[in-house]
């Protein structure tokens, strides 16, 4: 079945149109989104960065403080360490507790006397500090739960300590400061900005700090455990809540030379909110690409009827001459140069056929 003139000019200027149309909107939309995406990723990965650098450097300080405290430390005069130790704690509210003991383990000056004749003997920070300057990892309180005052909360400490040394190097004791994890919670949740969520993760991949919901839990996603191989790695995935997520993760939260503690930064933000803008910009950019395309068809279907109409008046005069007919004359076509100019043809065709017609009825009535 052949097309007519006005389907063939239809058809084929909508294929002309449509499929670039449809072909460039992919395009756009597509690469609207990557670069949507990848600016947000960015962001996210900016902020655990930012988070990541702030926290290091303030325990970074934290850290020096002790250990400097550690070089000026004489364990021979106990009565005047307690006084510096409990103006400090009272100075700064971060220490939770501050204290020095002998190389055997027993505490004999500690701020506000707390655990004096007691032994830290066994207690990671007080092993780790006869070795050098350490960090030790968030861990419940043990021997201060019963000898601070009550809290609504279990209290959480983060140790730091470092050897105290006689003038001929040999290690006397060691000095330690528990930190309150209140106090990194806060550094960590000053950040957060709305609809975006920072984790602190262990060395385990245990949400140290998070949502609520989170927090204690062994997290098994793929960033978490990117984060446990201190890898940096951004990902749009699905989290235990059934939600998903995009993720930037910062493997490591540390500052020059600091002890590691182990800790990973992991930034989400969910995934229908950090696209709904863009998804609503591409949903208008098709609504009207789509809009353009039917108004486009719309004026094609009328100028593919402006252009067969006189062809059709045309043929149809060029049947009846044909069939020898032509009583009507050929309709003077105007729009177009073709199209006029096949009309006066016509016209030329339809007058040589007429003449011998004339010739006859003039002889019939000279006769």
């Amino acid at each position: 079945m052949r097309l007519n003139l006005k389907s063939a000019i239809f058809l084929g200027g909508a294929i002309l149109v449509v499929i670039p149309a449809l072909a460039s909107g992919l395009y756009f939309a597509n690469t609207l989104q990557q670069r949507v995406e990848t600016t947000n990723t960015n962001r996210l990965r900016s902020l655990g960065e930012l988070a990541a650098d702030q926290l290091a450097r303030r325990m970074h300080q934290l850290w020096r403080d002790v250990e400097g405290m550690a070089r000026t430390t004489n364990l021979a005069t106990p009565e005047h360490l307690r006084d510096q130790f409990s103006f400090l704690a009272q100075l700064d509210p971060r220490y939770s507790w501050v204290g020095a003991a002998t190389i055997d383990g027993k505490v004999v000056a500690a701020a506000q006397g707390l655990l004096e004749g007691q032994s830290v003997a066994e207690r990671p920070w007080f092993r780790r500090g006869l070795n050098g300057p350490s960090a030790s990892d968030v861990h419940d309180a043990k021997l201060l739960e019963r000898l601070l005052p009550a809290s609504p909360q279990p209290r959480r400490f983060v140790d730091f300590s470092a050897p105290i040394k006689s003038q001929d190097g040999n290690v006397t004791g060691v000095i330690g400061a528990h930190f309150d994890w209140n106090w990194v919670g806060e550094n960590i949740g000053s950040l957060a900005t709305p609809g975006v969520d920072i984790l602190l993760l262990s060395r385990d991949r245990t949400v140290l700090y998070g949502p609520a919901d989170l927090q204690g839990k062994k997290l098994s996603v793929g960033s978490a455990i990117a984060a446990g191989q201190a890898t940096s790695i951004s990902l749009d995935e699905r989290w235990p809540d059934g939600r998903q997520y995009v993720t930037a993760v910062v493997p490591n939260v540390q500052f020059q030379d600091m002890p590691s503690f182990g800790w990973s930064l992991i930034v989400r933000a969910r995934a229908d909110e950090v696209f709904a803008p863009v998804r609503a910009l591409i949903r208008s950019f098709w609504t009207v690409l789509i809009i353009g395309i039917l108004c486009t068809l719309v004026l094609l279907y009328l100028f593919a009827q402006w252009v067969s109409v006189p062809i059709r008046r045309l043929l149809a005069s060029a049947d009846a001459l044909a069939n020898g007919s032509a009583n009507e004359p050929v309709y003077e076509e105007t729009r177009y140069e073709e199209a006029s100019k096949l009309a006066a043809a016509l016209v030329r065709l339809q007058s040589q056929s007429m003449r011998p017609y004339q010739k006859r009825t003039t002889s019939v009535t000279s006769d």
